[in-house]
């Protein structure tokens, strides 16, 4: 009959989400969709519809997430009855179950859509189907639908306070544990806990393959469990044998849970610190070790203090890396975290097409949705693009970077060369000190590279490196500001300029210097040039000076200004033009009322036309105070200028002035931290740890790359959370 006849599926119907036949193939499923779950109430899937077997987990997710309440966003406007009305953002003080969707512009109720299910269906779907959106008499239905002390929200809310508190839960009063049992438990978990964040600052791996009882080595966790145990006979009493069998807290998912719940709190305090101000992001991707695609995400914002704070948030994978994709990731991502657009203000991201396309780009796509989020493209990036481009124009530039590689791989490749370089680099040095002049170990390599063509193209670039190195370092720095970042840019350029008119006979002598005391030749500036392996009958009749000094020095100092110019094309737009004038350098002698007028235009959702008129007043009091004050005589930067407005308290008395410095601040410069997150991804995620969960690895990376918040963390936020992320044998 079992050939005829199918059992029919004991989880429910097939077509609900999280459905499944096996508990390993549900698990996996119920992972997938509490990690995709939608915090915007209006795009979310009906409780009804998830299996019954995992609306549970569902709900807990849910509520240790809270209700949606985007505070910061800016609520559009409905004309009902002939008057315009929108939502009012202080109902979410008074109301703490009540939720906004920003895509339906409507309210929802966090614990009916929860709960309203398992009670009889009466009333209305206003605050769970469609939404409420009669604004008119929002406060009044509101407490309507809260109702009397037995109305379906109430027994929603109930219900909702009974799934967290698990002391109500049938298994706890089942399994009646001790007082002492208690104790142990929390000590238990207070052990793995302190483990577990030890590891993460580390950026160790947890397991091993073999974590038997005979193995040598059962993996960081263990062992250090087991060190904790050996050194302290209090936690020895509850851990590893002594602990409970199915309570040793030891299995990779318990490892995993703690993880998430690290996570999640270092996350939540840095969204605290976002709060309702204005932000950019910066995003980048790039593959993992698992030749996975991922996605990393920098939140940049300015704290109370006037600090400019960029924040690392996370990677996501994303399975292609077209703008439709990571304009989805980032979507998740804003409305997981309550975070609105409307208060966007920057996008930082890399030249490349899917990012900046004017067409179907990412940039393009966020603008279209806040049109106040203005573009603003790598600086570092632009600046190195700059320089390959240079490198690759030129012959004998290119020739010197072939001959360099060339021998680092030579010396590179053999052991018996490393050590002859490092003998002949320990005789330099120990020269060195008997005669009080320390070298460094590019001058063994430039020893190697002992035809003169290469070491005057290889002078040449130099010089170039290293007026633009110190430009690199200085942009890549988190709390750089945009009017610095264009100031260093325009400082570059006018060193070249003047290398290129007067640095010749300098780069010169120094080179001649250097090769005479490494017995390199040195040719003859005045002699006739002869390319090397070339006849001399038909060579154009030239000086080496003219070759080194006008068709390669001043050729490639020519090319690499260009290259500038073209790469940093929009330092001339009116937005950071106008954005200069707020720079505090010299006594405000940048200051430009007009401008400065203009640029709050730019902001038409931060400044309307009553805040125009009253910024144009401001603004003379506010360059009469400054120019006047000791205060401010000695600021390098809007950075400095922010910092000391809200130290003396003059933030608040010139507010606009103060809303445009933040502006201005809040502007990326360079996608340095992301590319920092992906660096420090290669030490997480490596050959041996290659098969991390997407998940685990985002989480591993947020700790570690936010050391500084983590650190700030106490253990019991970090157990209550992991209590709370489902049912638990142990309690608190």
């Amino acid at each position: 009959m079992e050939r005829f006849f199918k059992r029919k599926s004991s989880l429910g119907s097939s077509d609900s989400v999280g459905s499944s036949r096996t508990s390993s193939s549900r698990q996996s499923e119920l992972d997938e969709v509490l990690a995709n779950l939608q915090a915007d109430p209006g795009l979310g899937i009906r409780m009804i519809e998830y299996d019954t077997n995992i609306r549970d987990e569902v709900r807990r997710a849910y509520l240790q997430k809270g209700p949606c309440q985007p505070r910061g966003h800016s609520f559009p406007q409905s004309n009902i009855s002939g008057l315009n009305r929108r939502f009012i953002p202080q109902w979410f003080d008074e109301f703490d179950w009540l939720e906004y969707s920003v895509s339906k512009d409507a309210a929802f109720c966090l614990y009916c859509y929860l709960f309203k299910s398992n009670f009889e269906q009466v009333g209305s779907e206003a605050f769970t189907g469609v939404g409420f959106k009669n604004w008119k008499k929002g406060r009044e239905r509101m407490k309507v639908h809260v109702g009397p002390v037995g109305s379906v929200h109430n027994k929603a809310r109930e219900a909702a306070t009974n799934l967290m508190n698990q002391n109500t839960h049938i298994e706890t009063a089942v399994s009646k544990h001790s007082e002492q049992a208690r104790m142990a438990y929390r000590r238990c978990l207070i052990a793995s806990i302190k483990c577990t964040k030890f590891l993460l600052r580390q950026g160790l791996s947890f397991r091993r393959n073999d974590e038997s009882a005979t193995s040598s080595n059962k993996g960081n966790y263990l062992e250090l469990l087991q060190f904790l145990a050996d050194n302290d006979e209090k936690v020895k009493e509850v851990v590893l044998e002594n602990a409970p069998g199915n309570l040793k807290l030891v299995a990779p998912k318990i490892q995993k849970d703690i993880v998430n719940a690290c996570a999640g709190e270092t996350l939540d305090v840095i969204m605290s610190g976002l709060k309702d101000r204005f932000f950019s992001i910066l995003v980048d991707e790039a593959r993992d070790i698992s030749v996975k695609e991922q996605m990393a995400m920098v939140l940049r914002y300015v704290d109370d203090k006037g600090h400019v704070i960029e924040r690392f948030v996370g990677v996501q994978h994303v399975t292609d890396t077209t703008s439709s994709s990571l304009k989805d990731a980032i979507d998740l991502f804003f409305s997981s975290n309550g975070l609105s657009f409307s208060k966007l203000r920057g996008q930082g991201y890399d030249g490349a097409s899917n990012m900046r396309g004017e067409l179907k780009g990412l940039k393009t796509k966020i603008l279209r949705e806040q049109p106040c989020a203005y573009y603003v493209h790598c600086f570092a990036h632009q600046l190195q693009l700059a320089l390959v481009a240079v490198a690759k124009k030129n012959i004998d530039i290119a020739s010197f970077f072939t001959t360099t590689n060339s021998v680092v791989n030579h010396v590179g490749a053999s052991c018996k060369r490393r050590d002859a370089l490092r003998a002949q680099l320990q005789e330099e040095l120990v020269i060195a000190f008997e005669n009080d002049c320390l070298i460094t170990g590019e001058v063994c390599i430039k020893k190697q590279v002992s035809n003169v063509p290469v070491t005057h193209d290889g002078a040449h670039t130099t010089a170039i490196l290293g007026l633009t190195n110190d430009v690199s370092q200085a942009l890549q720095k988190k709390d750089q500001e945009i009017v610095n970042a264009m100031a260093l840019v325009k400082s570059c350029k006018e060193k070249l300029h003047w290398m290129r008119n007067n640095g010749f006979d300098a780069l010169v002598e120094e080179v001649s210097s250097f090769c005479d005391k490494h017995h390199i030749d040195v040719p003859t500036m005045d002699e006739a040039f002869v390319l090397p392996g070339r006849s001399r009958r038909n060579a154009p009749i030239k000086t080496n000076r003219h070759h080194y000094r006008v068709e390669l020095f001043i050729y490639v100092i020519d090319e690499q200004l260009t290259e500038l110019d073209d790469r940093f094309n929009e330092v001339n737009t009116e937005l950071l033009i106008c954005l200069a004038c707020l720079s505090p350098n010299d006594s405000f002698v940048a200051f430009d009322k007009q401008k400065l007028l203009r640029l709050a235009q730019f902001y038409p959702q931060d400044f309307s036309d009553g805040d125009l008129l009253a910024l144009d007043d401001q603004l003379e009091l506010y360059i009469h105070y400054v120019s006047s004050s000791s205060d401010f005589s000695d600021l390098q930067g809007i950075g400095d200028l922010a910092k000391k407005m809200v130290e003396i308290r003059m933030h608040r008395a010139f507010n606009y002035v103060y809303l445009l410095i933040t502006l201005a601040l809040v502007l990326p410069v360079a996608t340095a931290s992301v590319e920092r997150a992906f660096s420090v991804m290669n030490i997480i995620k490596g050959p041996l740890r290659n098969k991390m969960g997407d998940q685990w690895l985002s989480d591993s990376l947020l700790v570690y790359v936010e050391k500084d918040v983590f650190d700030c963390i106490e253990n019991e936020a970090i157990m209550l959370r992991f209590q709370n992320m489902k049912p638990r044998r142990g309690q608190l």
